[in-house]
């Protein structure tokens, strides 16, 4: 969680240089591969959260998408 911290305070901080002035073809690609490792990190993130979902209805019948239930089913094999 500090990388992630980390690399969300450098692309603000890019963000605001970038206001006052135009960034540095460095910085760009600074910038850009931040971008992309933040993006990593969010999806990776995200698919865990997913992994853990469980939908039940009202009567509390399980009601998890097929697709689902067999991408966790996936997950704990590996």
């Amino acid at each position: 969680m500090e990388r992630y911290q980390e690399i969300l305070n450098r692309i603000n901080e890019l963000a605001r240089t970038a206001k006052e002035r135009d960034l540095t073809p460095a910085e760009l690609v600074e910038r850009n591969e931040l971008r992309q490792e933040y993006l990593k990190m969010f999806r990776a993130s995200f698919k865990q959260q997913l992994m853990g979902i469980k939908v039940v209805d009202e009567q509390g019948n399980d009601v998890t998408p097929e697709k689902l239930k067999q991408a966790q089913k996936e997950e704990q094999d590996k």
